[in-house]
């Protein structure tokens, strides 16, 4: 059986192999054990080096169909995708035609117009994977919105099932709560991180794209307000992005050099034993899905404070595994003052956070997925 992957996801070929944004392939790794033939229908470069956060797909008959990446943000990219999208359009209704199973990575350009053409398909078995916010009440561009209004539509998208973060009321039979998964149950959960108090240095982390949306710069202010308490603490962010440098700028002019750390992107590895070692992740972002680093950061018992954006607020169990703040610095910077005067109630949800990560394993993960490509 053959399985399809619509992704706007960028890949690169390196070596014979095709490598994505880590935790996007590693989820892939799990959906192609179930087919004999995959077929990735997305961008593709041959010409750059692999970034630290990128792997490969594990399957060993991979077809690639490379496509130019749609690209509305300028009137040159809107020119170029202009002229691209015939060839694109006639790409995907080829491989449609000829797989088993279409699966859709929304919200994107490419998961839109797979969304549009699934409907000439219907008797194929199909999934969709909305990676974005599900919940019918927030802000959105009008495309998220559009493609959110096909694929929930049984009777547009015949045998679909979607996937989304969270359960929400009035939702159509072929929408499936969802999640993604952290760690393989075996992962030791054990963390390396002195106990909290003033006495200790506190360890605070930024995981993620450095972007506007992210609020880095937010999580910075943090750092700011907490060097003006004379706190000892150390703030390390670990991701890239155009944010990067107005972030070293802040710090040097905030004299903040010794207590703010820019890592860029970290492996995994790297990455695990720098939620070992934090108390705190600081996560303000503007709109999430499942915010893999919220959950991740839960694994080790580093306890999020984090805008209730999408699914968050129940990851967090209303603030019984993490905090729920708005993005105001001071909230944030007010529960950690309360924490490191109640050390007890930081270990109490740092424990909860670390019990109720345990039921999202790649195991648990991967026999929802059988399930799903099976009853399809």
């Amino acid at each position: 059986m053959n399985f399809l992957i619509l992704s706007h996801v960028h890949h690169v070929k390196k070596g014979g192999r095709f490598f994505a944004y880590g935790p996007y392939v590693r989820e892939m790794n799990i959906w192609t054990k179930f087919f004999t033939s995959v077929t990735i229908l997305a961008p593709l470069s041959q010409d750059r080096e692999i970034n630290p956060i990128e792997i490969a797909y594990e399957h060993n008959n991979i077809r690639f169909i490379p496509v130019k990446e749609i690209n509305l943000t300028s009137w040159k990219g809107r020119f170029q995708t202009l002229v691209s999208l015939p060839g694109i359009i006639a790409k995907i209704i080829s491989a449609m035609r000829s797989t088993d199973h279409i699966h859709l990575r929304c919200p994107g350009n490419m998961g839109l117009l797979g969304a549009i053409l699934q409907y000439f398909f219907p008797s194929k078995n199909k999934t969709a994977k909305y990676a974005g916010n599900w919940d019918p009440e927030s802000t959105q561009p009008y495309t998220y919105k559009l493609q959110k209004k096909l694929i929930s539509n049984p009777g547009f998208a015949k045998k679909m099932k979607v996937l989304v973060y969270g359960e929400w009321p009035h939702q159509s039979q072929n929408i499936v709560p969802f999640f993604t998964f952290s760690y393989s149950e075996n992962e030791p959960q054990i963390g390396f991180r002195e106990p909290l108090s003033s006495e200790n240095k506190l360890q605070l982390l930024f995981v993620g794209a450095l972007v506007y949306g992210k609020n880095p710069l937010m999580a910075a202010e943090v750092a700011r307000i907490l060097k003006a308490q004379n706190l000892n603490f150390k703030l390390t962010f670990c991701g890239e992005g155009d944010q990067m440098e107005p972030l070293r700028q802040f710090a040097k002019e905030n004299n903040l050099t010794e207590e703010v750390e820019l890592c860029g992107n970290l492996q995994s590895e790297a990455l695990k034993e720098k939620y070992k070692t934090s108390h705190f992740l600081i996560f303000l972002s503007d709109s999430e899905g499942w915010p893999k680093v919220v959950a991740e950061s839960m694994y080790f018992g580093c306890l999020p404070i984090t805008t209730p954006v999408s699914c968050v607020p129940y990851m967090l169990g209303n603030g019984e595994r993490g905090d729920l703040v708005g993005k105001d610095p001071n909230e944030v910077v007010k529960r950690i003052n309360y924490y490191l005067e109640n050390p007890l109630d930081f270990d109490r949800k740092s424990k909860n956070s670390k019990e109720w990560s345990k039921a999202f394993t790649k195991e648990s993960f991967e026999l929802e997925i059988k399930k799903l490509i099976t009853n399809v």
